[in-house]
């Protein structure tokens, strides 16, 4: 809305070519969403419904009783700045929407007196990412870069709609299944979404830059890259509350949405290899425990019998490490993996 009324009113009155300026208009969306969010949580924790504690996770009596489904006030934080905000294209509004839907079957199951069964929580994320991946792919072959060689790749709509569904269904259950300790979820999805905002505006979404480093060039990328970066300052909001010990919890309302972006922005670099760059840690503390469920009640395999999944619950039962360690150092490692990972996919690439 912003950036329209930039356009217009710029040739009338020269101060309005500032709401034309992305990185403006990227800075505002940032403090907006970060502003709002840190005020408003407190006040309207009141109305959240109560945290009702995980099945077999280690701690949940800790959990038990605080408002959750935070993610119902920041996320709608979110969507209302960029709506405001975010130099607008049609994908950009309709992953929007998208994300939206994504928070709202988390706010029901928050809020629900008996939760949602799993088969219905990943039929619903099934549906978002299949929809999220056929907007993305827009019924077109698309041209992926790989990492560690200037080859590229062209993926057909079919294989790109696959491929992107699952990611993004990855990622969403991935993310959800983090967030079992005050302010782990929140962190690692932060340092994600600031690495991928930093890739999208910075490098993809600058012309210069992207030529030098060998790498595709993508008009919308600065629009992306704001988006992933207004996330930040609305997670920043978040875990002003949600550090240990933590005074409200995000719920499937914050963690399904946050997962759901975070496929899409990967998706959106045009190297889906970067889910493992950006989110190691996520994938390997909750992807591989689906991994694990999956093979053990679809096709009666056991692996990893003596490690439990979350591994955040592992480390906690099995090696006593409090909550604190374990974000300290789930956000060391997946820092030290992005920086020297990122670095070596483009240098060497």
């Amino acid at each position: 809305m912003l950036f329209w009324i930039g356009e217009l009113l710029e040739k009338h009155f020269g101060p309005f070519r500032l709401l034309t300026s992305y990185l403006f208009l990227g800075g505002l969306s940032v403090s907006l969403c970060w502003l709002l969010t840190f005020i408003l949580l407190p006040r309207l924790a009141k109305l959240l419904p109560r945290d009702r504690g995980r099945a077999h996770a280690v701690q949940s009596s800790a959990a038990q009783g605080k408002p959750t489904g935070a993610g119902v006030i920041f996320i709608s934080i979110f969507t209302i700045v960029e709506l405001i905000v975010l130099p607008p294209t049609s994908q950009s509004l309709a992953v929007i929407l998208l994300n939206y839907l994504a928070m709202l079957s988390g706010w029901f199951d928050d809020k629900a007196i008996n939760s949602w069964s799993e088969y219905k929580k990943g039929l619903i994320d099934v549906f978002l990412a299949v929809a999220a991946s056929t907007l993305l792919c827009d019924a077109q072959t698309t041209t992926i870069w790989l990492p560690f060689t200037k080859a590229t790749l062209s993926v057909p709509p079919w294989l790109f709609i696959a491929g992107g569904t699952i990611l993004i269904w990855t990622a969403i259950n991935s993310t959800n299944c983090t967030d079992g300790v005050d302010g782990l979820s929140g962190t690692l999805t932060a340092v994600a979404f600031t690495s991928l905002g930093g890739l999208l505006y910075f490098v993809l979404g600058h012309k210069e830059i992207s030529n030098y480093l060998l790498l595709p060039h993508y008009q919308d990328g600065a629009v992306w890259g704001i988006m992933a970066f207004s996330l930040v300052g609305t997670i920043l909001g978040y875990l002003w509350y949600n550090a240990n010990p933590s005074s409200l919890l995000m719920g499937d309302a914050g963690s399904r949405a946050l997962g759901f972006l975070l496929g899409i922005f990967v998706i959106k670099t045009g190297n889906p290899f970067m889910i493992f760059i950006v989110s190691a840690v996520l994938l390997v503390n909750g992807g591989t425990g689906l991994v694990k469920v999956a093979l053990l009640r679809f096709f009666k395999i056991a692996i990893f019998r003596t490690i439990r999944f979350p591994l955040h619950d592992h480390v906690r039962h099995n090696k006593g490490w409090s909550n604190t360690q374990v974000l300290v150092r789930f956000a060391l490692v997946q820092v030290m993996v992005t920086m020297i990972t990122l670095v070596l996919l483009i240098k060497i690439r």
